[in-house]
């Protein structure tokens, strides 16, 4: 039984590697992310003053609100999208290494029970 637990989690270990560095795989999760950056980032949010402003204050406001949307979010949005979708791929394989664990266990207590 402990053979099998070992190659079992042999098994995961490589599903994951190969999730994380297949170059199938990256294309994949590139292809999603990309997708869903763009999806998130065309979304405007908007900002509302509680007291209107004057002009120079909102001039200012509104081109750090523009270098900030264009220059500095897209990055930081596609890096936490990119590892959102590297940790889904994770939790599948640790879903079905639980899965087979259980199985194996389930398994080795229908062996038990039958022989005892």
């Amino acid at each position: 039984m402990l053979t099998k637990f070992q190659q079992l989690l042999h098994e995961y270990k490589k599903e994951i590697f190969h999730a994380e560095h297949d170059k199938q795989s990256v294309d994949d999760i590139t292809a999603k992310c990309l997708h869903v950056t763009e999806d998130v980032l065309r979304n405007k949010f908007h900002y509302h003053f509680h007291k209107l402003p004057d002009a120079d204050r909102a001039e200012i406001i509104n081109m750090i609100n523009n270098y900030t949307r264009e220059a500095i979010l897209p990055p930081v949005v596609e890096r936490l999208v990119y590892r959102q979708m590297v940790l889904e791929k994770r939790l599948e394989a640790q879903l079905h290494l639980m899965e087979h664990l259980l199985e194996e266990v389930s398994a080795g207590v229908q062996a038990g029970g039958s022989s005892s």
